[in-house]
């Protein structure tokens, strides 16, 4: 059982940058994907990015390519969301994952563990 907990979120200007954090209990964090996700009020859940065990291979959704980078240091067991130049359509809760597979997947089903979500809040 992996627990994750998020960390970073808050209220933010137009064009700001935020960095997310998400840290993980169990000590075998390195073997598994970590993906974030985020999700609106009544919309479905939405893939923002994925970073394999090593960190050498990651994937976004297009709309923040070039915009939000997806680390993580497997000696402090946490994953990083940086998101730069944040709009207000950025705004909602993110949620980090993590998957037991070999291959970045971009649907919520590939991922068994799940956060609490951070809440992340852009104004102009």
């Amino acid at each position: 059982q992996v627990q994750l907990v998020e960390s970073g979120g808050g209220l933010v200007q137009t064009g700001d940058s935020l960095r997310l954090s998400c840290a993980a209990s169990e000590r075998t964090f390195s073997t598994y994907i970590m993906g974030w996700f985020r999700q609106a009020p009544g919309k479905e859940r939405q893939f923002v990015g994925a970073i394999n065990w090593s960190g050498s291979n990651t994937q976004y959704t297009d709309s923040v390519k070039g915009q939000f980078i997806i680390s993580r240091d497997n000696a402090k067991n946490t994953v990083y969301l940086q998101m730069n130049s944040l709009k207000a359509e950025d705004t909602t809760v993110y949620y980090c994952a993590a998957s037991p597979q070999r291959v970045l997947f971009a649907l919520p089903d590939a991922y068994d563990y799940w956060g609490q979500g951070t809440q992340v809040t852009v104004y102009s």
